[in-house]
């Protein structure tokens, strides 16, 4: 469960968070997608699936992980 949890954090660090320096792409596309989605495209739909991919898969790590007992334990 330990390796799960730090890959879970850093997937979502490291490509989920992507750029760094400005605003992070997966923040805009949800401010886009919460503001009404005006002029998406499909591809906009999959880059924002894509880039919140890593979200997902850290919050399923954390359900499993609450299951578990939160034991960090393998």
């Amino acid at each position: 469960m330990k390796k799960q949890l730090l890959n879970a954090l850093l997937f979502c660090v490291i490509p989920g968070l992507l750029p760094f320096s400005s605003e992070p792409h997966i923040v805009g596309k949800v401010k886009w997608i919460l503001g009404g989605a005006v002029g998406m495209q499909p591809m906009d739909y999959f880059d924002a699936l894509l880039h919140g991919s890593p979200f997902i898969y850290l919050i399923i790590v954390l359900i499993k992980w609450g299951k578990a007992g939160f034991q960090l334990n393998d």
